[in-house]
């Protein structure tokens, strides 16, 4: 391991004397949070919408993949790279995960919103298993029914082989439903569909366990929600770390899992309330 985990840990980086500036939407009365409404865990004509799209354009992706192994009759290579996509897939979602988690605030282009959301779900973990299938997935869905079009459109006119389609639909179809994977990891095992909890416990989804693991404070590991695969490679080897380390000296900027976690973020235990996050995702 390189010698900058042992010569700069956490403990001895230099205090910070001034207070980082918090999630725009953690205050005392946060604006993401409100008490739960059931409208706001259902999901809209606009969402499902955005979720029809999104699938389509993966369906097209993987018809496109089908076609080209149908034509060349070889199916491995296809295959090889659906499962590729699978792991990548995973491990994307981790980045992501920490990024947000870390990093920005509500005011952040782009993805604002979902830093907010984020940090509220870390405070009401289980909002996220009463939310409508389309509720939840539409933000992923949106963004793949706006950029998988384009990929595929690039793959064709390169002349791409059924592997190339193969994975970047596979790609999009995991990255849309790794948000479903993680509202099954925080579902009490009796209300998971039939087989979900199979998968659970031979790796191929994200395990209960595995994500229960995230959400105790400093919410500094397990970050990865598809599968989890990832999860112990990168918190065994510290690469978030050394990557927060890397940031740190570069820029001076902290992440929110060096410093005391925001009473305001902190998990609603009391189960007197229940809120939602305000936002396109949690």
């Amino acid at each position: 391991m390189p010698a900058m985990y042992a010569l700069t840990p956490r403990c001895t980086l230099p205090p910070h004397r001034r207070a980082p500036p918090p999630c725009r939407a953690a205050s005392p009365t946060p604006a993401a949070l409100a008490r739960a409404d059931p409208d706001e865990l259902r999901s809209t004509w606009p969402q499902r919408a955005w979720t029809l799209a999104g699938s389509a354009a993966v369906l097209s992706s993987l018809s496109a993949s089908a076609s080209l192994a149908a034509d060349s009759g070889s199916y491995a290579e296809p295959l090889a790279a659906a499962l590729a996509a699978y792991t990548v897939a995973d491990l994307a979602t981790g980045v992501y995960h920490w990024l947000v988690d870390n990093y920005g605030d509500a005011s952040t282009p782009l993805v604002g919103a979902q830093i907010a959301a984020f940090q509220g779900h870390h405070r009401h973990p289980s909002t996220i298993t009463r939310r409508e299938p389309c509720n939840n997935l539409h933000a992923l869905a949106r963004a793949v029914a706006l950029a998988l079009p384009a990929v595929e459109a690039a793959a064709a006119a390169a002349h791409a082989p059924a592997a190339a389609h193969a994975f970047a639909g596979t790609f999009a179809a995991c990255v849309v439903l790794s948000q479903q994977f993680h509202a099954w990891a925080h579902e009490k095992r009796r209300r998971l569909p039939p087989g979900v909890e199979a998968l659970q416990a031979a790796g191929v989804l994200v395990s209960r366990a595995q994500h229960a693991a995230h959400h105790r404070q400093p919410y500094s590991t397990n970050y990865c929600i598809l599968s989890g695969m990832w999860n112990g490679v990168l918190d065994r080897h510290k690469v978030f770390e050394a990557l927060e380390m890397v940031v740190f000296f570069r820029t001076g900027v902290r992440p929110r899992s060096w410093d005391e976690t925001q009473a305001a973020w902190m998990e609603d235990t009391s189960g007197s309330v229940t809120a939602v996050a305000v936002t396109d995702s949690s």
